[in-house]
């Protein structure tokens, strides 16, 4: 039966193929000997094709391969580039912002660049009369009484220190300044500057570029010095013999302040020998130095965060080139007895050290973000981020002073450079007679308004960048304490940033926030901290509430919206969401802290 019916059906095949080529026309297979080619789209008559229309389509595209045809299809082809749209679309996006990133990048340099000389111009001008008036309050306290806590003639209220936290920075610094200074008196410039005029070409760019990275490598560690110095003269002791650990500190700040002032010495004479050379090859060389830097940063993969250091780091070295130029004028136009002609000798060098300076900046940032896709709309995020810590430095009860924020910030120690600028400026003017000191008094009268007037336009131009930034609420509000679902305590730098209103660090058995709460709609927030005295409290009577201290009471639940219940994943989905919400400030800009061990650094 099998074989019948496999019999049957292949017959059936072969009756139909036979009723299929009866019923094919004969020019069916025209096609095949490639003399015609039948197309779908040809038109057909009465049920036949049109044979000429077949003929006319195949004279105008041949079959036979030619070179004149492969030539025609050269010249004559076409393509659309809507087809990738996408592509090309952010092509164009990457030149917009590259043509963008001249005018952000110079905007944010502008802007950190006068944070820098407003912390500069602090040490001139502010810090001596800080420092004069602590000195004023430590005369005075024999009349208040040492452990007063209100003075019964001047209605001061002194706590249990004679100086309070800041009064005690400043006079440190200004002992420093004062020390260092002196110190410096027993180094000889000239002697530095023909001891490097003797060196070769090559020896001198290698000991440049090895002066730069010291430089970096100083800035780092110097602000801890100087950090540790401060902490350990304002922290709250139990002991008076606790307070013998601040000479060490402060020893060690002298010692560190007093190698960097040298250092920077020696950089503004390899550059006074560069600009005195007679054929300019070394100043050449150092300029060329700085394109290198072009292939050590563009090529590599950058975050925002990184750019942000970089970014501070460049804005720190852009100020301290201006000042080692001012500094090699000084010296130039002191040997040529102050003769204005030779100012225009200097002005080329000058002007082409600070175009290599600005291109090369432009150059790096604009192939960086193009590399990492980054928007120039970036520039305007740290920017703000800056403000941030110039309005923030204002505030009531501010964790810090403003010059060692911008210190931490971008790596800018205005003290070493302060030291040289005194000495250089003492060696090369001589003050005699009353009307010199008149002058001397007249120009510091201009510094200082010169700081005021610069402090009070920064801080307009910040206040608007942070409310353009809706960064405001972040101003008056402390971190919050809740702890994470994974128990991490908080991390140094946040104890460091914002330290309980005690003075001492955060502890879990405290119910108090990392920062003073917030307070009820502040008038200003410039307004000057108030004397701390609750650091030695009196003891309470009232017996301490049982409430747990872990964590601050949550809000009532609002009663129009009602909880609605969750699963188990639901509840895990939330708890993991939480937990990223708590972890996410943590690559807020406004929490990365000293950028600039190296200005290209990757972490």
């Amino acid at each position: 039966m099998a074989d019948v019916s496999g019999t049957e059906l292949s017959e059936e095949k072969e009756a139909e193929i036979e009723l299929k080529k009866r019923q094919k026309r004969p020019w069916d297979d025209l096609h095949k000997s490639g003399k015609i080619g039948i197309t779908p789209e040809l038109p057909e008559t009465l049920g036949f094709y049109d044979i000429s229309a077949v003929r006319r389509e195949q004279r105008e595209r041949p079959a036979d391969p030619s070179l004149t045809r492969f030539i025609s299809a050269e010249l004559t082809r076409g393509y659309f580039l809507e087809h990738n749209e996408a592509k090309y679309t952010e092509r164009r996006e990457r030149v917009y912002t590259c043509m963008r990133i001249p005018k952000e990048l110079e905007k944010l340099m502008i802007f950190g660049f006068f944070l820098c000389v407003d912390a500069f111009l602090y040490v001139f001008t502010l810090l001596p009369l800080r420092v004069l008036l602590a000195m004023l309050r430590l005369l005075t306290l024999p009349c208040c009484g040492f452990r007063a806590r209100t003075c019964p003639y001047c209605r001061r209220s002194s706590g249990s220190r004679l100086l309070q936290p800041a009064q005690v920075c400043d006079v440190l610094k200004g002992l420093i300044m004062v020390l260092c200074f002196s110190m410096m008196h027993y180094v000889d410039y000239s002697m530095m500057y023909h001891l490097i005029r003797g060196q070769s070409v090559i020896k001198l760019y290698i000991i440049y570029n090895m002066l730069e990275v010291a430089d970096r490598l100083f800035s780092s560690f110097g602000q801890d010095i100087l950090d540790a110095l401060y902490w350990t003269a304002t922290e709250p002791k139990e002991r008076k013999r606790d307070s013998i650990g601040v000479i060490p500190h402060f020893l060690m700040a002298v010692f560190y302040v007093f190698l960097h002032a040298i250092l920077i010495m020696v950089q503004a004479s390899t550059l006074n020998v560069a600009f005195n050379s007679h054929n300019k090859s070394l100043l050449t060389i150092m300029m060329s130095n700085n394109f290198v830097e072009i292939k050590g940063s563009v090529f590599k993969k950058f975050e925002k965060n990184n750019l942000f250091q970089m970014s501070n780091s460049d804005i720190k070295e852009r100020f301290t080139s201006y000042v080692l130029l001012l500094i090699v004028c000084l010296r130039n136009m002191e040997q040529f007895s102050w003769n204005p002609d030779h100012l225009w000798v200097l002005f080329p060098d000058v002007f082409m050290v600070v175009t290599s300076e600005v291109a090369v900046d432009v150059i790096k940032h604009a192939f960086i973000t193009k590399f990492n896709d980054i928007t120039a709309d970036v520039y305007s995020e740290y920017r703000a981020s800056l403000a941030f810590d110039l309005v923030s430095s204002r505030q009531k009860n501010a964790c810090t002073d403003y010059s060692d924020s911008v210190a931490r910030r971008m790596g800018f120690i205005p003290l070493p450079l302060a030291v040289l600028l005194i000495r250089v400026v003492m060696t090369s003017v001589k003050v005699q007679g009353a009307l010199s000191y008149t002058c001397v008094f007249l120009f510091y009268l201009g510094l200082v308004t010169l700081k005021v007037l610069n402090s009070i336009v920064l801080l307009g131009k910040s206040c608007v960048y942070v409310k353009r930034a809706n960064m405001e609420d972040k101003l008056f509000e402390g971190p919050t304490s809740t702890p994470s679902s994974s128990g991490k305590t908080p991390s140094k730098a946040d104890q460091a940033r914002c330290p309980t209103p005690s003075g001492e660090p955060n502890m879990e058995q405290e119910p108090v926030t990392p920062c003073s709460p917030p307070p009820p709609p502040p008038s200003s927030v410039t307004t000057q901290p108030t004397p701390r005295s609750d650091l030695f409290p009196p003891p309470s009577t009232e017996p301490a509430p049982d409430a747990p201290a872990a964590r601050p009471p949550t809000p009532p639940p609002d009663p129009d919206q009602p909880a609605p219940s969750l699963s188990t994943e639901e509840e895990g989905g939330a708890q993991g969401a939480s937990e990223l919400k708590h972890r996410t400030p943590k690559k807020d800009l406004l929490e990365i802290d000293r950028f600039t061990i190296c200005g290209n650094r990757i972490d």
